[in-house]
């Protein structure tokens, strides 16, 4: 008897417009803020706008958390049991792909986003000494992650940055995986609330 044919390699949809156009306009903004952080920068009048506009990435990030893609939701970011088992795996040399984040890349992501949100309020606040040490942090998880990225990248096989510009994942490793669940029906108008809101309150 022969052996039954390899499913055919499909992409699938995997992380949202709205979480995509997070990530890149959050490296963006943080990319700004650092280059505009020294007075004599010829960038130095970004510093504050580009701070402000991470912030209301920042609460947009938050209820696309809710209402966002199936991989943008909270409750796909925290998944304690399966912790153990993806580090021990990863001592092990163990590297399986995933089509959202991984556990501790949803750690990462919460960590970052803590982070990110800390170094705006320190700035705001005017605690300047706060400020840069925790932007210093930020910058070394920011360093830390893409480190991570590119590796499982290529212990996986699986590209991820180019999956976070496309939305897309071809299912070598998933044969049977399908579509993401889509953001909610309520997701564009609570998002564009938000970002109104966050927009008006930082003005």
């Amino acid at each position: 008897m022969s052996d039954a044919p390899a499913p055919s390699v499909r992409t699938i949809k995997t992380w949202d417009l709205g979480v995509r156009l997070f990530h890149w306009l959050l490296v963006a903004s943080v990319a700004l803020a650092l280059f505009s952080s020294e007075e004599e920068s010829a960038l130095s009048a970004w510093h504050i706008p580009a701070g402000w506009v991470a912030a209301v990435l920042i609460a947009f990030r938050l209820i696309w958390g809710i209402v966002g893609g199936e991989h943008a939701r909270f409750a796909n970011l925290i998944r304690p049991s399966r912790m153990a088992g993806h580090v021990s795996g990863l001592f092990a040399g163990q590297v399986h792909a995933s089509l959202g984040h991984n556990p501790l890349g949803g750690i990462a992501v919460l960590g970052l986003l803590g982070l990110t949100a800390a170094t705006v309020f320190a700035g705001v606040t005017g605690r300047e000494g706060s400020h840069e040490v925790i932007a210093w942090t930020l910058l070394a998880m920011i360093a830390l992650h893409v480190a991570a990225v590119i590796a499982m990248s290529f212990l996986s096989r699986d590209n991820l940055i180019g999956a976070m510009i496309t939305g897309r994942k071809k299912t070598t490793h998933f044969p049977d995986a399908q579509d993401a669940a889509p953001p909610l029906r309520l997701a564009v108008p609570l998002a564009v609330l938000v970002l109104a809101g966050s927009a008006w309150a930082a003005t």
